[in-house]
């Protein structure tokens, strides 16, 4: 697999909004899940040499849900630039995606660093410095969804966007793995869920998450924000949609996305 092809190929299919046929679909050449990770980074480095600031990490496929999606019984994980960072009732321009969904999840911000390998649920608890709802915008490069593990990856695994809720909440005698929460699409109630279902409580998933870091010397820092993982199922967005998680204790967060025109 050519690194730099591969990740020169999904960055002009971002600029351009013409989505790429899938890495796993082609007969002359294979990706690895570590060539995948490179693809991923190769991306990242040319961004941040370019200006843009890494601000976070995003957790994927951690819930049963999501994983049944795609078929694969383990998570994976992306960046966060500060240009991929909403604010909470923006209204976002669909413009801006390929073939965008949403995704309703625990953010947790960091007050000290930490770096696998090695790292516990309690270690995660004592760097966080508070949780708050979250939404994830999450878009393919690649044609029509039609990804495998190794796609997604290789796509920061398929992130494009944050809207971090601006209610923060510590962890002192919260019950992380039973925060319920309600989704509505246009005031209407669309999904329910609670915590646990990220990997049995979403302090978990940022600990495998510093520990899968851990393994290409990439540290999780004070000041970052980290997307836990979804909830629920992703939610294909359309003009005019208005999208509130509620979760019990911690407040909600909110988007509009519109079609500029």
């Amino acid at each position: 697999m050519d690194i730099q092809r591969a990740a020169t190929a999904l960055m002009e299919a971002e600029k351009e909004k013409k989505p790429i046929a899938p890495f796993t679909s082609s007969p002359e050449e294979k990706i690895s899940v570590d060539e995948a990770y490179q693809i991923q980074l190769h991306q990242v480095h040319h961004k941040v040499n370019n200006g843009a600031v890494i601000v976070g990490k995003k957790i994927g496929l951690t819930s049963k849900a999501m994983q049944e999606m795609l078929n694969v019984n383990q998570p994976d994980y992306g960046h966060l630039l500060n240009d991929m960072i909403y604010e909470e009732g923006d209204t976002i321009s669909l413009s801006r995606f390929i073939q965008p969904k949403i995704e309703f999840e625990i953010a947790f911000v960091l007050k000290k660093d930490i770096k696998g390998p090695g790292v516990t649920l309690q270690d995660v608890i004592e760097a966080t410095d508070y949780i708050v709802p979250a939404l994830e915008i999450i878009d393919s490069r690649i044609s029509n969804w039609q990804i495998k593990f190794e796609d997604t990856v290789a796509d920061n695994g398929s992130s494009a966007g944050a809207i971090i809720g601006k209610t923060t909440t510590k962890l002192d005698g919260l019950d992380l793995a039973g925060i319920h929460m309600n989704v509505y699409r246009n005031n209407e109630l669309l999904d329910s869920a609670v915590s646990a279902a990220v990997m049995g409580n979403p302090a978990e998933a940022v600990a495998w998450l510093a520990n899968a870091l851990g393994n290409y010397d990439i540290s999780l820092y004070a000041g970052e924000v980290i997307l836990a993982g979804a909830l629920s199922k992703a939610i294909v967005i359309e003009d005019g949609d208005t999208f509130t998680a509620e979760f019990e204790q911690l407040g909600s967060v909110s988007a509009t996305f519109k079609n500029s025109r």
